[in-house]
């Protein structure tokens, strides 16, 4: 997903694959880890990481672009997540600094002191991300995570899934997609990729069979070979060692208006879908 800033320009917001790169780099070094003590930058999206202060890390999940991080107390399983999404600038890194050189640091919005020696850190330019700590498995104080549809690679997300997800309204087939509802975790790049890959024109309303199945493993396919390069870096994201993703040098439709399409060549196009910035090939994804 891509969002406007004031001054017209636009920020990608990390999706799946930058998010689950991310949390195959944080499993090893926060799985068993006990959360000794923990600080949020006082706001309401930040204040409650000291929550899991006291807790032991069993874990590094995902869903859709969120990371969770089931939490027990004592030798107990676990009773409590803790939630973070990235939201448009946010960065998780684990370092060995202590905590008196953390504090201080521009953009820092919350901090868990680690019984290892290191702390797990979370800065935020923009503070658009968001901290929660919830009992496990209990997401309503976050509708859009409840929400999620399937994940991309799961036995639910089937072309007859998607068919009848988007032929159930009246709403664009991009704009289906950045719902999170129908599928979760992709976003503006992704979804371009995808649908350029399927040959389906985003603004259309409607799904054949054939364009549906063709969709769904074009999703599939452009998710997969995001988390295999890293994820996508267009200004601000980088993984949690601090480099950038690899896969922008890699797309073949997202951003690319006015070049020529990589399949045949027509110059490519580009629009807003339902306040999205959108590309699109006028040959390759015709509507039918």
């Amino acid at each position: 997903m891509v969002r406007r800033t004031a001054a017209g320009h636009t920020r990608a917001v990390p999706e799946l694959p930058e998010v689950e790169t991310i949390r195959r780099q944080l499993v090893d070094r926060l799985t068993d880890r006990q959360i000794l003590d923990a600080w949020g930058f006082n706001s309401p999206k930040f204040s409650a990481a000291p929550a899991a202060a006291g807790t032991t890390v069993t874990d590094v999940t995902r869903r859709g672009k969120y990371l969770l991080l089931p939490l027990r107390r004592d030798d107990a399983p676990p009773t409590q997540e803790l939630i973070v999404h990235l939201g448009m600038t946010g960065r998780l890194a684990v370092t060995d600094r202590s905590i008196d050189r953390i504090e201080g640091e521009p953009h820092l919005r919350a901090w868990w002191c680690l019984g290892d020696g290191s702390v797990l850190t979370f800065h935020d330019v923009r503070r658009f991300g968001r901290i929660a700590v919830v009992d496990l498995g209990d997401h309503r104080s976050l509708p859009t995570l409840a929400a999620l549809g399937p994940e991309p690679d799961s036995e639910e997300f089937t072309a007859e899934h998607l068919r009848r997800r988007v032929n159930a309204g009246s709403r664009r087939i991009k704009t289906v997609l950045l719902s999170q509802r129908v599928v979760a975790g992709v976003g503006n790049i992704y979804a371009d990729e995808a649908l350029w890959r399927a040959g389906v024109d985003p603004r259309a309303r409607h799904l054949t069979r054939a364009a549906a199945a063709r969709l769904r493993d074009a999703i599939r396919d452009v998710l997969s070979e995001g988390v295999d390069n890293g994820g996508t870096t267009l200004r601000d994201y980088v993984d949690a060692d601090g480099s950038p993703g690899r896969n922008q040098h890699r797309l073949d439709c997202y951003g690319r208006a006015g070049r020529p399409c990589h399949r045949c060549g027509t110059e490519l196009r580009g629009t807003v879908v339902d306040a999205r910035s959108t590309s699109w090939c006028p040959d390759c994804q015709r509507r039918r």
